[in-house]
């Protein structure tokens, strides 16, 4: 028969595998950053529990593998990735060493085995597959895309600007080696800032011909996000949305102050939950901005959760059915706040007609909302991709970043 090991349906149990009867299991259960515990299969209640590899600092622990008779972490740290080696009972061994500031794939391997296979990818790195030996601590390339990209001649840099409360907030940016900084580089800054999505760092072919023209790309990791847990989620949700849009609003400031760009060469971008983030910094800050792609972005936020799946959305947002949300929502709400007085960046929305996750409506809306209020000498466009959905469901001739 089945053994209930927890009936409480309010945390996360992800079993990673099994040393003789010890089970291995990732957890938030009390560690809001995650933690790996160790269940006795021959006594397995509660109680008995036992802590393998804790809650460690500021950094979510975001996946665990057995190979080789080791346990190998991947952490979050700063929103890019790490990996340690541990004994089975928890005792470090040793850091993976890695390419670079980049994302891992994961690890895989098996326990009678010395060797692990993982990925790293970064925004100058194209995907690469490594082979990982466990004892001697070595990784080399298995297999490497052809990438038509000299990943040598750009930079990738973490930096921390602080946001309008005071809080420290990463950003990564990215250019060619040898960037003049004086305030002429057009750049393209992306933000999400929504349901505990972590944006670490991945290479893309589009970005890198961003980069070969002479564009600097930044990703601001905002408050919403998963980059250090649910804390760092639940500043940037219902009542706390703001907190968002300050974030990415800091970041714009930051790349103008630093002279990496300013406003007549910034541009903005986001999808989905990052649609409503431009919709919303575009109208708080206009002229920060000389372009803005919201893309099939969430633009009505009273009535979201009246179709398709925008229900399950109130978790992050709260609801317009509710007084005091409502009065929070409709200070930011993308369509509820155009100004016929405001100049306007360039603006082009973008949804798709089989968007069934995010209904094209909010984009309909919000775009004729903004034509019809806005009478400034910049476009205000909106392209609408037929037989596509939500990014995933388009026909390969639609795919773009």
């Amino acid at each position: 028969p089945f053994i209930w090991l927890d009936k409480d349906l309010d945390d996360d149990y992800t079993p990673v595998g099994n040393k003789d009867n010890i089970l291995y299991v990732l957890t938030n259960n009390e560690a809001p950053l995650y933690r790996l515990i160790g269940i006795d299969l021959n006594n397995p209640s509660r109680e008995n529990w036992v802590h393998i590899i804790p809650e460690h600092g500021k950094n979510v622990l975001e996946s665990a593998t057995l190979a080789g008779g080791k346990i190998i972490a991947t952490y979050i740290q700063d929103a890019k990735n790490a990996a340690y080696v541990y004994e089975p009972d928890g005792s470090l061994l040793q850091e993976v060493s890695l390419p670079g500031l980049g994302s891992l794939g994961g690890f895989s391997g098996k326990m009678k085995d010395n060797t692990a296979f993982y990925s790293f990818t970064s925004f100058n790195y194209p995907t690469t597959s490594f082979k990982y030996n466990i004892e001697k601590n070595i990784s080399e390339v298995f297999y490497s895309p052809e990438v038509d990209f000299d990943a040598e001649a750009y930079e990738t840099k973490q930096v921390f600007y602080a946001s309008k409360d005071g809080t420290e907030v990463p950003m990564f940016i990215v250019h060619k080696k040898g960037l003049e900084l004086d305030g002429t580089n057009p750049t393209l800054l992306y933000g999400y800032g929504g349901f505990n999505a972590s944006m670490t760092p991945s290479f893309s072919t589009i970005r890198a011909v961003w980069l070969e023209q002479g564009g600097v790309f930044a990703l601001a990791n905002i408050r919403g996000g998963g980059e250090y847990g649910e804390e760092w989620h639940k500043a940037g949700t219902v009542l706390q949305k703001q907190n968002v849009f300050d974030d990415f609003i800091a970041a714009a400031e930051y790349l103008i102050h630093e002279n990496y760009t300013s406003s007549k060469r910034l541009a903005v971008y986001g999808a989905s939950n990052g649609g409503l983030l431009i919709g919303a910094v575009v109208n708080q800050r206009p002229e920060l901005f000389a372009a803005a792609i919201p893309m099939v972005g969430v633009m009505d936020m009273l009535r979201f959760h009246k179709f398709t799946i925008g229900h399950f959305w109130t978790v992050d947002y709260g609801s317009s059915d509710n007084a005091d949300e409502f009065k929070y929502l409709l200070d930011y709400s993308p369509l509820h706040n155009i100004s016929s007085e405001k100049e306007y960046p360039a603006v082009l929305v973008t949804t798709g007609d089989h968007d069934d996750r995010v209904v094209p409506a909010h984009s309909f809306k919000y775009a004729a909302t903004l034509q019809e209020n806005y009478s400034g000498k910049n476009p205000v466009m909106i392209r609408i991709n037929t037989d596509a959905g939500h990014g995933a469901g388009k026909p390969l001739s639609l795919i773009h970043i």
